[in-house]
């Protein structure tokens, strides 16, 4: 039952990252209405529990990222730490500022994102709210924990948002095979990545950073693309963008094409 519970909360939580945070919020590779957005919006905090992140944030320090892949200035790149956590911690730094507001981005990242201050900032960002999460955890634990080492699993249920970060952004820079070359240090991790549902293929998505499907080989799987598919058959969404990751690239490399951000904020 533990195990059960740690997969599903795992892959849940990366697939509403990947396709809320990611694909809608920072991207906006797919159009919803306002019930269906509201809907995804509280979804994805009631499924994220305490390692909930602020769409706004998430989607502002994206938009860093593409702009400054691999730069001093990109806010999560793994060639300026010698290790992860210390990545991870100046992430969080990044990331707190634009949550809770202390500093405002460049006006090229602003704009085109969910916000719901009841869900982002009433709930999210309440300690007690935090110790609730928490506590719903470890209820779960001691009830259902056959063996004391499970409980070591606990504590990566409390921080999952910011440890499915750590793995893309470390291990999608430094990691894996490349299909296109380009300036920054992307790879594609997994071929098939079930791990985080499609965000490790950082090569194919940096080259098409607009293509909703982070696939671009045939024997490249990208789980979210599926569940995207599936959600715009039933038309809770309308997918936005006509780019596709293609392999090889039929477009010439150039050199002043426009960034993401400038893209999505024109």
């Amino acid at each position: 039952m533990v195990y059960a519970f740690f997969i599903s909360h795992w892959m849940l939580c990366v697939l509403m990252q990947s396709l809320f945070q990611h694909r809608y919020a920072a991207h906006r590779m797919f159009t919803m209405g306002p019930r269906t957005e509201r809907a995804l919006h509280l979804l994805t905090y009631l499924i994220q529990g305490s390692s909930y992140l602020s769409p706004r944030a998430y989607a502002i320090l994206h938009r860093e990222h593409h702009a400054y892949s691999d730069t001093e200035k990109d806010p999560h790149s793994p060639h300026f730490y010698k290790d992860v956590v210390r990545m991870m911690l100046f992430t969080k730094g990044r990331y707190e500022a634009y949550a809770y507001e202390r500093e405002q981005p460049e006006p090229r990242f602003r704009g085109g994102y969910p916000e719901w201050p009841l869900v982002d900032r009433t709930l999210a960002q309440s300690w007690l709210m935090t110790l609730v999460w928490v506590g719903l955890y470890s209820a779960f634990y001691v009830a259902f924990a056959t063996s004391p080492w499970q409980f070591l699993l606990l504590p990566l249920h409390f921080v999952m948002g910011p440890i499915h970060g750590a793995i893309v952004n470390w291990c999608g820079h430094k990691y894996g095979y490349r299909n296109f070359p380009s300036s920054d240090r992307s790879h594609n991790t997994l071929p098939m990545d079930f791990l985080t549902m499609g965000e490790l293929f950082q090569n194919n998505h940096h080259r098409f950073c607009m293509s909703p499907n982070f696939a671009a080989r045939r024997w490249e799987l990208d789980p979210t693309w599926q569940v995207i598919r599936v959600l715009a058959w039933f038309g809770l969404i309308q997918i936005a963008t006509p780019q596709r990751a293609v392999y090889p690239d039929p477009r010439p490399q150039q050199t002043g094409e426009p960034t993401h951000v400038e893209i999505q904020t024109a």
